[in-house]
């Protein structure tokens, strides 16, 4: 099986500062975390007059598609349940 994100939802977590959210591959549950510094490398801009959390999870949400992609070749070199993604794996 290829890991897949079937689920679009994600959280914003305060203290870790990033993002989590789940893939799968098969039945099971892959999760992930990325950090705030790795959003903000992708040339999203944080800050401003929206919330921090309103402000990570709409990074996210438009780097989603290249946060999946990323997200699977890291999963592709060590299965593993869980990941955090950081700046280093968008280079």
């Amino acid at each position: 099986m290829t890991l897949a994100f079937p689920n679009p939802s994600r959280s914003f977590d305060q203290e870790r500062n990033g993002v989590y959210f789940i893939g799968h591959d098969g039945m099971f549950q892959i999760r992930f975390f990325i950090e705030a510094e790795a959003l903000a490398k992708n040339g999203i801009v944080l800050g401003g007059k929206a919330s921090v959390e309103t402000a990570y999870l709409s990074a996210f949400d438009g780097l989603r598609t290249s946060i999946q992609h990323v997200a699977g070749k890291v999963y592709a070199r060590h299965r593993r349940d869980s990941y955090t993604l950081t700046a280093a794996d968008f280079r």
